[in-house]
């Protein structure tokens, strides 16, 4: 999902870049002297983009003023979207770990969440596990999703896996601590026939 949101962020980014590039290439290049084809919205250099007929053609119709903010508002509220998606980290790509001499060393993200998944996996009445990093790289907090078999007790699980995963996972690379959030769900089972 990551890779499809970044390939779609890096598309609109280029056409967006594309178009305001030729756009200002064009009126740069009209205003400098150069001919425009006759299909371009300007004649010579001194023409404007918008006369003023055209600039005040609605403005006496009641719709035009509530259509012009509602596309405006819409407009900026995809902005503020944008931003804040490409902003937004949604995972950690890194964790620094003090290694106890005064220095200090990088692990990948990817890779504490994979070994925090691992050993997560190996716990009894566990389906399926999804492990993610987020925060700052030197307090990560971790969200673990659960999809537990059906008779399994959450209580036992949840003891379990801190004991087992998040307190190693945690002593090992030095972290004060290691904040986490964990969602449990049952898997689903056919019911059973009572005889």
């Amino acid at each position: 999902m990551r890779t499809v949101l970044s390939s779609v962020n890096r598309v609109l980014i280029g056409l967006v870049g594309l178009v305001l590039f030729l756009a200002g290439g064009s009126v740069l290049a009209v205003g400098l002297g150069a001919k425009p084809p006759a299909w371009w919205v300007y004649g010579d250099r001194h023409d404007v983009l918008l006369s003023d007929a055209a600039r005040t053609r609605w403005r006496s119709d009641g719709w035009w003023w509530p259509t012009v903010l509602a596309i405006l508002a819409v407009l900026v509220l995809l902005a503020l979207w944008w931003l804040s998606a490409v902003l937004r980290r949604r995972r950690l790509g890194e964790v620094l770990i003090d290694t106890g001499d005064g220095e200090s060393a990088l692990l990948r993200g990817r890779a504490l969440e994979d070994a925090l998944a691992g050993q997560t996996s190996y716990l009894d009445g566990v389906r399926a596990t999804h492990v993610r990093l987020t925060g700052r790289r030197t307090a990560p907090e971790a969200h673990v999703s659960l999809l537990l078999e059906p008779h399994t007790d959450p209580g036992t699980t949840l003891h379990t896996l801190t004991t087992k995963a998040l307190t190693p996972a945690q002593s090992s690379t030095g972290l004060n601590s290691l904040p986490t959030t964990i969602h449990i769900k049952a898997a689903k089972h056919r019911p059973e026939r009572v005889n």
